[in-house]
């Protein structure tokens, strides 16, 4: 197998890569990818690639719709940051509270003051700030980030209130029981003093933050965005903002629109940036890719289902990548009964438009029975491991 990083991969996670495995010199030349940020929407991929991992958890760099089309699996590692993003959030939240930067700004600008002891307790009313203690919270989104904000909200004194429609059985399990879950999200706009936002950007969140949903939050209330810059409407925001409708506006994801504006604290992408995160999230990319390509099972996929048969023992496993139609399965173990070959295991998953199966076989199998499967009308790809 080759691999190809579009992006500095930290060793650990390459450490945990077979021995066989070799690094490709041409990005044509593999069989998968390993990418952080390098924008990969308008590159073209060979027949050869099967896989794309991606070292973080959102993926608008990638066009994984077009990928599925052609049967590469697309992998991004949920949770192996959230720690590192979940501590910046708690920084943003104390730095919108306290007037820290301004504080820290007047520092610097009086270094030269011998007498800054003295001239400082003249100024620091001008930086006085807010209490976290008693507020309210909002935390959309109860991902693996959302729910460890919610909880450090919580311990430092605040109400929480959590709001995520796809809230899984795992999270809900992990939040903290008093933070209350509303099922509408009008709910935490109307109710929060502080906003955070932790959710991907998808067709139904792009733009979210926008002139109407501005308009139901309290007045003077705070907005943190450490996930996409495409969340927010930035021409509605920097309207609110200069109003006094939104109090401060605090992101790791800047735009233009609100630059400059003084009630905007803005970090340069740095949610992910500690040493703990980019080894987190590097192993794991590496082990999606490695139990992909050696058993074809899929984990984290975010254009394709979840779908396990364990490591690949048996003499021949089949892996059938088609469009989320009927029929298809019956056509498969159709041609797999013709083989005269017992058929010793199957799963089969599907997620939208698209379905992923796997067949274990107790004996090798015929390249004209793959030839057959290849031929199914909505069968996109096959990949066969043998062992």
């Amino acid at each position: 197998m080759k691999y190809y990083c579009l992006n500095p991969i930290a060793e650990a996670g390459l450490l945990r890569l077979p021995e066989t495995y070799e690094k490709a010199e041409k990005i044509e030349d593999a069989d998968a990818i390993l990418v952080r940020s390098a924008q990969m929407l308008d590159l073209e991929f060979s027949e050869k690639l099967q896989a794309i991992s991606r070292a973080g958890a959102g993926t608008n760099n990638i066009p994984s719709p077009r990928c599925a089309e052609k049967g590469i699996v697309v992998f991004n590692t949920p949770g192996a940051n959230a720690n590192g993003v979940k501590e910046l959030t708690i920084l943003a939240l104390l730095l919108a509270s306290r007037d820290v930067k301004g504080g820290m700004n007047w520092v610097d600008s009086h270094k030269d003051d011998e007498d800054i002891a003295k001239t400082m307790e003249k100024a620091k009313a001008e930086f006085a700030g807010n209490e976290l203690k008693g507020k309210t919270i909002g935390v959309i989104g109860l991902g693996a980030i959302g729910v460890l904000v919610a909880n450090v909200a919580k311990h430092l004194g605040m109400k929480v209130i959590g709001f995520d429609p796809y809230l899984s059985v795992t999270h809900a399990l992990l939040l903290d029981p008093s933070v209350h879950v509303v099922k509408n999200a009008d709910e935490v706009y109307e109710s929060s003093d502080y906003i955070t936002l932790h959710v991907p950007e998808t067709a139904a969140t792009k733009g979210m933050i926008n002139a109407e949903t501005l308009g139901k939050m309290k007045n003077h209330a705070v907005l943190l965005n450490l996930a996409r810059a495409g969340l927010i409407n930035e021409a509605d925001l920097a309207d609110a903002l200069s109003a006094g409708k939104i109090r401060k506006y605090v992101t790791d994801v800047p735009d233009h629109a609100t630059m400059g504006l003084p009630n905007v604290i803005a970090f340069p992408h740095l949610g992910a940036s500690t040493e703990e995160s980019e080894l987190n999230c590097a192993v794991m990319a590496a082990d999606e890719i490695v139990d992909f390509l050696e058993n074809g099972n899929i984990t984290n996929s975010v254009n394709y289902p979840a779908c396990s048969l364990g490591p690949a023992s048996k003499p021949a496993r089949i892996c059938v990548f088609h469009k989320n139609v009927p029929n298809v399965i019956s056509a498969l173990t159709s041609i797999l009964g013709s083989s005269r070959t017992n058929l010793s295991d199957m799963v089969s998953k599907s997620a939208g438009d698209f379905a992923y199966a796997m067949f274990d076989m107790d004996s090798d199998i015929d390249d004209a029975i793959i030839s057959a499967i290849r031929g199914i009308p909505d069968v996109i790809r096959v990949k066969v491991i043998r062992k």
